[in-house]
């Protein structure tokens, strides 16, 4: 396990393999989520809540994805509030989208050890990563403009 360990870790150090390229070599083993293109996400069967992990700042810069629930996941109580934007089911989908898709891996990651059952990673995010996809805003997927509260 060490020597698994220590390979991944030179992999990433040595730029060998993407973050996401990573998630989706090791889901099968330490996670139990998929990484998507934005692309592919818009054209899945519907149901999952689609969770935008970056700041307010970012969604007043670019918009949100449309439908999408805004979670920073810099909150204290990012599991939490996920968990009540998906109505208090842990097995109910849910998808994670962020600026590039480093941030949405760790929040896929942090639901996954949460106890949540059906978790997508968009790992392209908002302005697109390199093997996964051009970004949801490149795609010209629907956006709804930020408005912050009141």
């Amino acid at each position: 396990m060490k020597l698994i360990a220590g390979l991944i870790a030179c992999a990433l150090l040595c730029g060998a393999v993407s973050a996401p390229a990573l998630a989706q070599q090791t889901s099968a083993t330490t996670a139990s989520y998929k990484t998507v293109s934005s692309e592919t996400f818009s054209k899945a069967p519907g149901g999952a809540t689609l969770v935008d992990v970056r700041e307010p700042a970012e969604w007043a810069q670019t918009g949100m994805p449309a439908d999408a629930k805004g979670v920073p996941i810099s909150s204290a109580d990012f599991v939490a509030k996920v968990l009540a934007t998906n109505g208090g089911d842990k097995s109910k989908p849910v998808a994670v989208i962020c600026r590039s898709g480093t941030r949405s891996l760790k929040a896929a990651e942090q639901l996954t050890a949460a106890g949540f059952t059906n978790v997508t990673n968009v790992g392209d995010g908002m302005i697109g990563r390199d093997g996964v996809g051009k970004g949801w805003l490149a795609a010209s997927l629907p956006v709804t403009p930020y408005k912050a509260p009141q």
